[in-house]
């Protein structure tokens, strides 16, 4: 069953980012794991061949073409097993805060450079005690004349050392309702005050520059808010339907990629003279996975037409979130298990998204507070 419709000039995008990816990036990616970073270069490239921020309109400098555009390159990037290059993050969690919330002056400022890859995005939610429950974050921003100036420290942030922007959220002191006086704000690298710490050494995600980010007395322009002062809760919550869309798609299609390749190794795969896909045990387990990811690809299929057509599914893609990235820890689990002692190595196709999908229950909001965000929708 078909939902999302591709039309040709969708199918000759996705063969034109296919053979991109396969000069420019798969060559690249053992030394991205090893050295923890991507170099911007790869950034810039991917911007001059038109794969960042594809649903930015034209007067912004972007190519003004619908999400399944976004779809497409989450899908290709998810099919390389590349988190390095987070375009994702980039251009469908980061940018669109500055797309819907900032100002002429700021999208004409910062929007073109984003889809070139000049400029390099993130977002600074997340504290050393403040992760999904975002109102409790104890980072100031305090007014002095026309200057915001900002105190605290955001940890865990992805392209935190590669970021030439950081969309910030921080909250006045002054006001008493946490969820009122947080704000959002645009930082730019090498403002005075803000400084990035050293890529973390994970578990996964290795080429992902993952840091921690200061902010002592950073003094930036009030030009560089987005929005008005106190909305930024709301404009957070806004943009959590497309970051928690984009996370499930991204575990489904990373579980996809390992079905596939498990297939072909059982396949290909001789025990006692028979392929290894002939025993009833492995049919059956690879049936099992086929199905639930048949069944949940038609589920999130329908929830980017919805997303497309701007319905609210905010409850629906918290389902989503939670069951795909549950879902994807199963499937790397059971297609090692089917590879036996050959999965286990470095060399195996299946080691790094086996780590990389580790995490994916625990950002955009855990799995735990998904469920909870359910509850109180279904009135429970």
């Amino acid at each position: 069953m078909e939902i999302l419709k591709f039309t040709e000039e969708h199918k000759a995008y996705r063969e034109r980012l296919r053979l991109f990816l396969e000069k420019e990036v798969i060559p690249l990616i053992p030394e991205c794991e090893e050295e923890h970073i991507t170099p911007r270069s790869m950034w810039k490239k991917m911007g001059k061949e038109g794969f960042l921020c594809p649903c930015v309109p034209v007067e912004y400098g972007g190519p003004g073409l619908d999400f399944l555009y976004s779809v497409i390159v989450n899908e290709e990037m998810a099919r390389i097993c590349f988190t390095g290059l987070a375009a994702g993050l980039h251009s469908d969690i980061v940018v669109p805060y500055i797309l819907s919330y900032g100002s002429e002056r700021q999208k004409k400022h910062y929007l073109p450079e984003c889809v070139s890859g000049d400029i390099i995005a993130a977002v600074a939610m997340t504290e050393p005690d403040a992760g999904s429950d975002v109102a409790s974050m104890v980072t100031t921003a305090v007014e002095d004349g026309n200057e915001i100036v900002i105190n605290g420290s955001k940890t865990f942030i992805s392209n935190g050392v590669n970021c030439d922007i950081v969309v910030l959220a921080a909250k006045d002191p002054a006001i008493e309702n946490k969820h009122q006086a947080v704000s959002l704000y645009i930082v730019e690298a090498g403002t005075p005050g803000f400084t990035k710490g050293e890529p973390f050494d994970k578990m996964g995600w290795k080429s992902q520059d993952t840091a921690e980010l200061f902010f002592s007395d950073c003094r930036i322009p009030k030009q560089n808010r987005l929005g008005q002062a106190g909305d930024g809760f709301i404009m957070l919550m806004g943009k959590l339907q497309q970051e928690r869309l984009v996370c499930s798609l991204g575990a489904l299609f990373s579980a996809e990629t390992m079905l596939d390749y498990t297939m072909e190794q059982c396949k290909n795969t001789m025990v006692d003279g028979r392929a290894l896909s002939r025993s009833q045990a492995v049919q059956f387990a690879l049936v099992e996975m086929a199905s639930e990811l048949r069944i949940v690809r038609t589920f999130m299929e329908s929830l980017v037409i919805d997303h497309i057509d701007g319905k609210q599914i905010i409850s629906e893609t918290s389902m989503g979130k939670y069951w795909t990235t549950d879902m994807v820890k199963r499937i790397a689990s059971r297609c090692m298990d089917l590879q036996g002692s050959a999965g286990s190595f470095e060399t195996s196709s299946l080691v790094r998204p086996f780590r990389d999908n580790r995490v994916t229950s625990i950002f955009a909001g855990t799995n735990e507070i998904m469920k909870g965000i359910i509850a109180k929708m279904m009135q429970l």
